[in-house]
């Protein structure tokens, strides 16, 4: 599902971003970028992100600015000598005096003055974490929304199939009945005269039992039924939905294979497309 939260504070001098930031995708997909100095914390913060969610690419930024860390200077004279050395020769080449070099020049050089910080991750956290708290938090919020808006549209889609499924209750009767009629007539073009009505009866009593859709309406329904069990209860219910959509599908594919009425066919399309959009739905929600 998708999602965002983003929150920008100053806690102790330190200027802290956090944003995050998630769109659909069928499993976990978690990119973390941190200032390099605080690559120790990324592990702490994957485990604090997989405990909440379980799919969506997910992108998730920490930036920082500390004007408060002093900075450690050293100086290296011997490179600097090296430097001043190679550049009095150039110096002279040209016909200047080495008394020329200005200091700055010299100072400018790589390696001669290095400046570095030194960073505690840990501190670090500890002004980061309450922010990154309240951005996960305003994440996952604005996820719960969306994740409500995608059950509403599944139980509509869910409706659908119901009235679907009533719709080939009702017309049962009239498929066994065409069913029955066609049969006979099939068996009066072969035996012609000689045809026994009970032997037509029995035979047709036999196929009726492969062909009615009853056992298929009520398998339907139990899996509609198991659909809305996992809606309400199942707090990651997406691969289980794609699951008994599966099998729904099989059951509305038997009906649509027996019938012989174009509204009933009109139904097992709708049935179908309302199937569908379960199923790509169900990759994004938890």
């Amino acid at each position: 599902m998708t999602g965002y939260g983003f929150k920008e504070a100053v806690v102790d001098n330190t200027q802290i971003s956090v944003e995050i930031r998630s769109v659909n995708s069928r499993f976990l997909d978690l990119t973390i970028s941190l200032p390099p100095y605080l690559n120790p914390l990324e592990q702490r913060i994957r485990r604090m992100v997989a405990e909440k969610i379980v799919r969506g690419k997910v992108d998730l930024t920490i930036r920082v600015r500390d004007s408060g860390t002093p900075p450690t200077v050293s100086a290296d004279p011997q490179a600097a000598v090296m430097y001043r050395d190679a550049i009095a020769e150039i110096a002279r080449a040209l016909g200047k005096s080495s008394e020329d070099i200005p200091l700055g020049l010299i100072i400018a050089q790589e390696g001669v003055l290095n400046i570095s910080r030194e960073y505690d991750a840990e501190a670090y956290w500890k002004k980061i974490e309450p922010v990154f708290s309240e951005v996960f938090s305003l994440f996952l919020q604005d996820r719960a929304r969306e994740g409500e808006n995608l059950k509403r549209d599944l139980l509509a889609k869910l409706g659908t199939l119901d009235e679907c499924a009533a719709f080939f209750k009702q017309w049962q009767p009239s498929m066994e009945q065409r069913f029955r009629e066609n049969l006979t007539q099939k068996f009066r073009e072969l035996l012609g005269d000689h045809a026994d009505e009970n032997r037509i009866m029995q035979e047709t009593a036999a196929m009726l039992v492969k062909y009615t859709i009853n056992e298929e309406i009520i398998r339907l329904h139990s899996h509609l039924e198991a659909m809305r069990k996992e809606l309400d209860s199942n707090p990651v219910p997406g691969k289980r939905l794609d699951f008994i959509c599966q099998e729904a599908n099989r059951e509305i594919n038997t009906i649509g294979s027996k019938n012989q009425f174009k509204e009933v066919g009109a139904a097992v399309i709708s049935a179908k497309d309302a199937l569908e959009n379960i199923r790509e739905q169900s990759k994004n929600v938890e």
